[in-house]
């Protein structure tokens, strides 16, 4: 969590994240909404189709706290993915099996490559462009959060430490 929090906190122009499940931390979301606010282009793409359902979810209750803040949430309407990647400013590139979620960050032991200044950086990036296009950019969406789905929501984020 620390190396997507100093990605953040150094990002200048843009910090882009795929993750399959996000259930962050007070922390996670203060970083990501600080760094939307300071007008840095946040983005993270999540799957359109889950492969688990509730946590998808549970990710969906993350969704309105961090568009709120400017951070552009999309979608990838072709189905699911699973990939676990982050690039900050054409420079650092962080690539593995961390998902932005609670057990992945706290208690298994995932692994990363951090890429800086390398070829493979510019590569990374190209791949991010090429995703956009093609996913439902949530922002542009309208809530579609009733009561009775917040209640249910709050209810499974109070679990989402054990997903």
């Amino acid at each position: 969590e620390n190396v997507y929090m100093n990605v953040l906190n150094s990002a200048r122009e843009y910090a882009y994240f795929i993750t399959p499940y996000l259930l962050i931390s007070d922390e996670m979301e203060n970083a990501l909404c600080t760094a939307a606010k300071r007008g840095v282009d946040v983005r993270i793409l999540m799957p359109g189709i889950p492969d688990k359902p509730m946590v998808f979810y549970m990710a969906k209750s993350y969704y309105p706290p961090l568009l709120e803040a400017g951070v552009k949430i999309y979608e990838y309407t072709p189905g699911f993915m699973h990939e676990k990647q982050c690039i900050c400013d054409g420079e650092i590139v962080v690539v593995g099996t961390i998902n932005l979620d609670f057990r992945s960050l706290y208690l298994h032991f995932e692994n990363a490559a951090l890429f800086c200044g390398y070829e493979a950086v510019s590569h990374v990036k190209e791949d991010f462009e090429a995703l956009f296009p093609i996913c439902k950019d949530m922002s542009k969406e309208p809530s579609e959060r009733t009561r009775r789905l917040r209640l249910s929501q709050l209810i499974l984020r109070l679990f989402s430490p054990l997903m």
